[in-house]
C-alpha cells in the first residue's frame, strides 16, 4: 500500500474562473476580504473615538506641541504631549493679535516678515493662522472626527457632532483670550454681499510677473473728488493676497485691460493664417535649435555613463579574483559610484527638458484645425463655458515688468482636431474636461 501524501494547494493560484463555481467562490472570497479589511477599519475608528474621548490625541500634533516618552517606559511607546515654548509664542502671539483686531491676513504678513514658520517649515498663509485660531486643542481640549467619509468627501463631509472633550495635555490658550477669538470669528464669518458685476476669466491663468505664482481676482472701492463710489477690479498676485507683502507685491493689472488683450491676441490669432504660420515657424525654429544641443549632450552623457558602469564592473571583478588591494579598491569603487550617480542625474535632467520641448515639429495644419474648432465653440460658449475653455487651452499668460501682457501660452492636444468637428458648437466645458483628461500628447504654442 502507498503511503499517505499531504499536499498543500494554492486558491489563488487554481481558480477556475471560466466555471460558475470558480467565480463563486472567487467572489466569495473577495467578499470574506473586504470584510475583514472594513471591520478593522472599523476597530481601528472605534480605538481612536476613544482615546479621544479619554483625551488622548491622535495624528499629528499642531504648532506649539511635541510628544516625548513617558517618564519610567523603557519602551517608549507611551507618549507624553508637552508645549515647545519657542513655538508656544507664535501661536499665543496668532490669538493676541487676532483679539486686538488685526485680520488674517495682516497677522499672517506680520508672522512672515518675523520670519516665523509653520510646524512644516512653511510660511504663513490666511487659511494656516485661521486653522490654528479655531483650533480646540491650544484650550487644552481635543476634538476628534471633525469630518466623515474623509477618503470620498473631503472637507464637504463635515461632522455634526464631532468628539470634544477635555485633553490631558497643557493648553496654551487661557479660557478668556480663546472665548473671545471665537466670538470674533463668529462675528466675521460671514459673507460680504458682491458689489461688482461679471466675472473674471483669467483668474487663476496670469502669472505674477515677480514670482510666478497664479493671479487672482481683487476689487477695490475709491471714493473720487465728487463723492462718487468707483469699483475697480484687478488681477493680483495671489501669495501677496494670502501671504502678504514679505511674500511678494501686489503686481495689479486691470481686469478689463488683461481681458481684452487676451481675447484680442486670440481672436488676431485665429483669425490670420499668416500670423499663425509665422508663430508655427518660430516654435519649429525653436525647438530645432534648441533639441539639436541638448540631444548631442545626452548621448555624450549616455556615453560617459556607460564607460563608468563597465569600469565599475571591471573593478568589481578584479577585487573577486583577488588581484587588487582593498584599501584602493574601497576608495575607487566610491569614485566610480560618486561619477555614476552625477551622470544619472544629468541624463535625467536632459531627458526631462528634451520631453519638455516637445521634440517633434509642429504641424501648422494641425495648429489651424485645432484652433479653429476652439475658435467657433468659443466664440457661441456662455461665460462659464468660455472660463472653463480658456483654463483647459491656456497653460499660462505671462505679465512683463510694465504690467502688461506678455505671452499666452496655448496647449492643444494632438487629436482634438476630430473632436471638434464631431461635437457641436454647443457643447459643455464638460466634455472638454472628459476629452482633455484621456489625452497625453500635447502641442504648445505661445503667442
Amino acid at each position: 500500500m502507498l503511503p499517505f501524501i499531504s499536499r498543500f494547494r494554492s486558491y489563488s493560484d487554481n481558480f477556475e474562473t471560466s466555471t460558475p463555481t470558480g467565480k463563486f467562490a472567487f467572489q466569495m472570497m473577495g467578499a470574506v476580504g473586504e470584510l475583514e479589511r472594513n471591520t478593522i477599519v472599523e476597530n481601528v475608528k472605534m480605538g481612536m473615538k476613544q482615546r479621544a474621548k479619554t483625551g488622548k490625541h491622535n495624528g499629528k500634533l499642531p504648532l506649539g506641541y511635541q510628544a516625548i516618552p513617558e517618564p519610567g517606559d523603557s519602551s517608549k511607546r507611551s507618549k507624553q504631549v508637552v508645549v515647545m515654548e519657542e513655538e508656544a509664542l507664535i501661536v499665543r502671539k496668532i490669538y493676541e493679535l487676532y483679539a486686538g483686531g488685526r485680520g488674517l491676513k495682516s497677522i499672517a504678513n506680520e508672522l512672515n516678515h518675523s520670519s516665523y514658520k509653520t510646524k512644516t517649515g512653511n510660511t504663513f498663509s490666511t487659511s494656516a493662522v485661521k486653522e490654528i485660531l479655531n483650533n480646540p486643542f491650544y484650550n487644552g481640549k481635543i476634538r476628534y472626527n471633525r469630518y466623515e467619509n474623509w477618503s470620498n468627501m473631503r472637507r464637504r463631509g463635515k461632522s455634526t457632532e464631532p468628539i470634544i472633550a477635555d485633553g490631558r495635555h497643557e493648553a496654551i490658550i487661557h479660557d478668556a483670550l480663546w472665548e473671545k477669538v471665537q466670538f470674533l470669528l463668529q462675528k466675521k464669518s460671514f459673507t460680504p454681499s458682491r458689489f461688482f458685476d461679471g466675472g473674471f476669466l483669467l483668474s487663476g491663468l496670469i502669472r505674477c510677473p515677480k514670482c510666478g505664482s497664479a493671479m487672482v481676482a481683487n476689487r477695490t472701492q475709491n471714493k473720487t473728488k465728487t463723492g462718487e463710489i468707483v469699483n475697480r477690479l484687478y488681477y493680483s498676485c495671489g501669495a501677496f493676497r494670502n501671504k502678504g507683502s514679505s511674500v511678494c507685491s501686489a503686481n495689479s493689472i486691470r481686469k478689463q485691460e488683461a481681458e481684452e488683450e487676451v481675447m484680442n491676441r486670440l481672436t488676431l490669432v485665429l483669425s490670420k493664417k499668416s500670423i499663425l504660420r509665422a508663430v508655427v515657424d518660430k516654435i519649429n525654429h525653436r525647438l530645432t535649435t534648441r533639441t539639436l544641443p541638448l540631444q548631442s549632450e545626452l548621448s555624450h552623457i549616455r556615453s560617459q555613463l556607460e564607460h563608468a558602469v563597465n569600469t565599475k564592473q571591471r573593478y568589481l571583478d578584479l577585487f573577486e579574483q583577488g588581484n587588487v588591494d582593498k584599501s584602493l579598491f574601497t576608495g575607487r569603487i566610491q569614485e566610480i559610484q560618486a561619477k555614476i550617480i552625477k551622470l544619472h542625474t544629468e541624463k535625467t535632467r536632459l531627458e526631462l527638458e528634451l520631453a519638455e520641448d516637445n521634440t517633434s515639429p509642429v504641424s501648422f495644419e494641425q495648429v489651424h484645425e485645432l484652433i479653429r474648432g476652439f475658435n467657433q465653440i468659443l466664440t457661441a460658449a456662455t461665460f462659464e463655458q468660455r472660463k472653463t475653455l480658456l483654463h483647459l487651452f491656456i497653460k499660462q499668460i505671462t505679465v512683463n515688468k510694465s504690467k502688461k501682457i506678455d505671452t499666452i501660452e496655448l496647449s492643444f492636444d494632438e487629436n482634438l482636431n476630430s473632436f471638434f468637428s464631431s461635437h457641436p458648437v454647443a457643447a459643455t466645458a464638460d466634455s472638454f474636461q472628459c476629452k482633455q483628461e484621456r489625452n497625453r500628447e500635447r502641442i504648445e504654442i505661445a503667442i
